[in-house]
């Protein structure tokens, strides 16, 4: 019979941010309490919207 690898399906929620893994921010932390603000990249400005079903929108 084959070997069994335990494995967890979800990383700890402590667990320290591996090399690998992208910056997590919080959306509340970007809109500090607002439905929208401006992002500007470079010359460029988008908005950056929470809809009423709290979904986000990214637009140029």
């Amino acid at each position: 019979m084959g070997q069994r690898h335990d494995t967890p399906q979800h990383p700890r929620a402590n667990a320290p941010p591996q090399p690998h893994e992208l910056p997590r921010v919080r959306s509340d932390s970007l809109l500090q309490g607002g439905r929208e603000l401006l992002i500007q990249h470079g010359t460029e400005q988008y908005r950056l919207r929470r809809t009423s079903s709290d979904k986000l929108i990214l637009t140029k």
